[in-house]
C-alpha cells in the first residue's frame, strides 16, 4: 500500500471526523457524569478499540487503504489514549490513587477485552 495523495486526503478527513466524534461524545457524557472519574474518556477508547477490532477483523486483509483511513484516520482522531493518560496522573497527582490506578488499568482491560471483541464478531461476519 503507498501514500497516494487520495488516501492521505482520506486519512485527513476522517482523522478530523473521528476528533468531532470524540467532541461530541465527551461533552455528551461529560454534561450527565460529574463524579470525578473520566468516564467519558474511557467510554471513548473502549468504543473506538471495539471498532478497531472489528475492522481489523473484516478489512485488513481485503482493503488495506479502506481499513487505514477508517482504523488510522477516524478512531485515530476518535480515540484519546494521551488524554486517558493524563487523566490517570492528574488523578494521582490530586491523591486519588483508587481512581488513578481504576481508570489507567481499567483504560488498558476494557480497551483490549473490546478490540478483541470486535475482532472476534467481525471474524463472524466475514
Amino acid at each position: 500500500m503507498s501514500l497516494s495523495p487520495l488516501l492521505l486526503l482520506g486519512l485527513a478527513l476522517l482523522g478530523g471526523v473521528g476528533a468531532a466524534t470524540r467532541y461530541l461524545v465527551d461533552d455528551l457524557i461529560s454534561r450527565r457524569w460529574h463524579h470525578g472519574f473520566p468516564l467519558a474518556t474511557l467510554v471513548i477508547n473502549v468504543t473506538g478499540s471495539f471498532l478497531i477490532g472489528l475492522l481489523a477483523a473484516t478489512l485488513a486483509t481485503g482493503s488495506p487503504e479502506v481499513f487505514a483511513v477508517l482504523a488510522t484516520g477516524f478512531c485515530g482522531g476518535y480515540t484519546t489514549f494521551s488524554t486517558a493518560t493524563v487523566e490517570a496522573v492528574r488523578l494521582a497527582r490530586e491523591g486519588d490513587w483508587r481512581r488513578a490506578a481504576l481508570a489507567a488499568a481499567g483504560t488498558l482491560v476494557l480497551c483490549t477485552a473490546a478490540a478483541t471483541l470486535g475482532y472476534l464478531l467481525g471474524g463472524t461476519l466475514r
